[in-house]
């Protein structure tokens, strides 16, 4: 053996531990890694899957009422408040409870959040907001509303509620100056769509994602109604 040999030999001996070191760490960093990935998947269950969970499509609104829906012939009213809620939603209506049905069998597989979002998606996609008459609060039932196409901001926020309520779900009319929209109460959505436990919606914004709000209407002062 050489000396040139013998002077390798001893510097790979010399190297040899600093291997072992680097190795041995490299282990518990990537230990370390799969210990906070449990972690975080036990902390946030289903978080990533749920929240990207979408109806595969929306029906039109002939589809939706084509088992044939007319509206209640009830005199119209014109001051929102709970006994007008109580007044125009009932929760065994079976007219909106088919319509409920129809719109979220088309549209998802199952789910109560993909049937949410589907129900917030028609009224979004396929009503368009009408002003009510100058000086005049027109509070159409829910009925009336699916069949017109449209009303504004109070009749809408109703009409999608109680759809909602409809399928199971708990909902409120939420009203700032000058607005109405709703919020559920949903268990199984993940957090990153709720405030205060609960997810907004505006149908008027056509714009908004399930759980989204125009950034104004978080400013406002607000007051909410039980819907039946």
């Amino acid at each position: 053996m050489t000396p040139e040999d013998v002077l390798r030999e001893a510097e790979e001996i010399d190297r040899q531990p600093h291997k072992e070191g680097m190795s041995g760490r490299l282990a518990w960093l990537f230990v370390g890694l799969f210990l906070a990935a449990i972690v975080v998947l036990y902390t946030f269950p289903y978080q990533w899957i749920i929240v990207h969970e979408e109806p595969k499509r929306i029906i039109s609104v002939g589809d939706a009422l084509a088992h044939g829906i007319e509206r209640n012939l009830a005199e119209p009213k014109h001051i929102l408040n709970h006994e007008t809620i109580k007044s125009l939603v009932n929760p065994a209506d079976q007219k909106i409870k088919l319509t409920a049905n129809r719109i979220v069998t088309a549209s998802c597989k199952e789910g109560l959040l993909c049937y949410s979002k589907a129900l917030y998606y028609f009224i979004r996609d396929n009503y368009r907001y009408i002003p009510d008459p100058v000086g005049i609060e027109y509070i159409e039932d829910p009925r009336e509303f699916l069949v017109a196409g449209g009303g504004d901001c109070e009749s809408g926020a109703i009409a999608l509620a109680a759809l909602q309520e409809a399928i199971g779900i708990d909902a409120q009319i939420v009203l700032v100056p000058k607005h109405a929209y709703v919020r559920i109460k949903l268990a199984e959505a993940p957090g990153t769509i709720k405030k205060d436990g609960w997810i907004y919606l505006d149908w008027t914004c056509k714009d908004c994602a399930f759980g989204e709000l125009p950034a104004e209407s978080w400013k406002k002062q607000a007051a909410y109604i039980e819907v039946p």
